[in-house]
């Protein structure tokens, strides 16, 4: 449990409190603390379980006399716990070295089978009541998903290959990750997340049960493609993968491909530990080319570039150059995988900020970004972004936005839109949300631009424009 807390998960998930609910708290506790685990635990169980009408009172009034008996800083960590904010730096990545220490097993091993399982508390308690022993339990298993593995980034082609040298580069879809495992003839589909979204994707499901292998464990991409082979915008996609009604309309209006990119395991034959280049080789044997996301494989800049190149013009996001030697580190950005894509940018006014919470409580966090109407002296809101931001930014910005505060509504400040800020970002989608009906995707901040003027700042003419290019 202490594991769990510590690494900002809750061991219930998902329990219905918000920022919302934590607006009016009861003053702190006086030290000492008396809060225990135990305790704290069956709180949030009975906050689980409150349904139904008056639900809302109820929760109010649980979470009134936790907190109530709560220090000032456990009041602190129990609100940034609840919502998903807790920034202490002891998240798990430092768990797992920790339950290392604690256990005396060696970091690594515990990193692999927390990989494994998907679930580092479950780890933890292994190793620390029955040591390495109990850990060797923890193994790849055909339909019990594991943590995909992550990748690093790199500028370019030219740097990718210079750090992991000959390299299989390929497409990067701007699909939905998937990890798909089958056991004769049993298929489950797993999001990045490790939920089963089998009975949403029922088409992938019938390719891999149409292939000749028995057992296999796969990870790849699920993507709406266009009858050219194009990818649809990102947001159909989604849409079409999130969704749980109509399935059976869906799947042929708006059909989801699967694409894969690795094999972990293939008829009995775990492959997490082997090469990447024996997995590849696996992927092939095992699986059709239509199933396979198109690679090469080079050491040659010139040659992963013209392959960047192609994978652009075919509207998708860019490439990944994997190193051939690399094992599949499950739940980790490994340094043998390297994504390479163009990240746009554009300079935009800051039309209004609102107030931030936990570690950002005081600061004004979240900017409403605008584009410039070529047309008139407005801006056009494109969406919103919290992410980019240094602690000195932080602070920076509160203090120059305050000075050109205009009015207030609930937590947001607005401003007058003077402050230029170059932002970061992926593409640019259609959005009903915003007056544009475009808005930017995993937008971050590079950092202001006080050499500009908000006269001088991007069009949503432009911004449009990018999504024109994009297709």
């Amino acid at each position: 449990m202490a594991v769990a807390y510590l690494s900002g998960e809750l061991p219930q998930g998902t329990i219905g409190v918000g920022w919302a609910a934590l607006r009016e708290l009861p003053p702190p506790a006086e030290p000492p603390p008396t809060l225990e685990l135990l305790e704290v635990d069956t709180v949030l169980s009975r906050l689980q379980a409150i349904a139904g009408p008056g639900s809302r009172a109820a929760r109010a009034e649980e979470l009134s006399r936790l907190f109530g008996s709560a220090t000032e800083p456990e009041q602190r960590f129990l609100a940034s716990l609840l919502v998903g904010e807790l920034r202490q730096g002891a998240l798990e990545g430092l768990m797992v070295d920790a339950v290392a220490k604690a256990a005396g097993i060696p970091a690594a091993d515990v990193r692999r089978s927390a990989m494994l399982a998907g679930d580092l508390p479950t780890i933890a308690e292994a190793a620390l009541t029955q040591g390495r022993n109990g850990l060797a339990r923890f193994r790849l298993t055909p339909l019990h998903p594991v943590k995909p593995m992550l990748a690093q980034t790199a500028d370019g082609v030219e740097e990718a290959l210079e750090r992991v040298g000959q390299a299989a580069v390929e497409w990067k879809l701007d699909g939905a990750r998937i990890q798909v495992h089958r056991v004769a003839g049993d298929v489950r589909v797993f999001t990045r997340n490790l939920a089963d979204i089998t009975d949403r994707v029922p088409e992938i499901a019938e390719a891999i049960l149409a292939l000749p292998a028995t057992t296999l464990v796969l990870d790849g991409e699920a993507i709406a493609l266009r009858d050219d082979g194009r990818p649809h915008p990102f947001q159909l996609t989604m849409s079409r993968f999130g969704t749980k009604v109509a399935v059976d309309d869906l799947r042929h209006t708006t059909p989801l491909s699967a694409l894969f990119f690795d094999c972990l395991h293939a008829d009995g034959e775990d492959l997490i530990d082997r090469t990447a280049g024996e997995r590849l080789a696996a992927l092939d044997e095992h699986l059709p080319p239509l199933l396979v996301v198109p690679r090469i494989v080079t050491d040659d800049a010139v040659a992963a570039r013209a392959f960047l190149e192609d994978a652009l013009a075919r509207g998708h996001e860019g490439v990944m150059v994997k190193a051939l030697d690399a094992p599949y580190e499950a739940g980790r950005r490994g340094a043998g995988w390297l994504k390479v894509k163009p990240a746009h940018t554009l300079d935009l006014v800051v039309l209004a900020a609102e107030w931030g919470h936990g570690r950002r409580q005081g600061k004004l966090s979240n900017l409403h970004l605008g584009a410039r109407d070529p047309g008139g002296e407005a801006f056009v809101m494109l969406g919103k972004t919290f992410k980019g931001m240094t602690d000195e930014m932080l602070a920076w910005q509160t203090k120059a936005l305050l000075t050109l505060e205009t009015h207030r509504d609930g937590t947001t400040v607005y401003v007058r839109p003077e402050l230029v800020v170059e932002i970061a970002f992926d593409g640019v989608q259609t959005s009903p949300r915003y007056p544009g009906g475009v808005a930017l995707r995993f937008a971050r901040v590079k950092g202001y631009r006080p050499d500009k003027s908000a006269g001088e700042t991007d069009t949503i003419d432009e911004v449009r424009a990018i999504r024109s290019q994009a297709g």
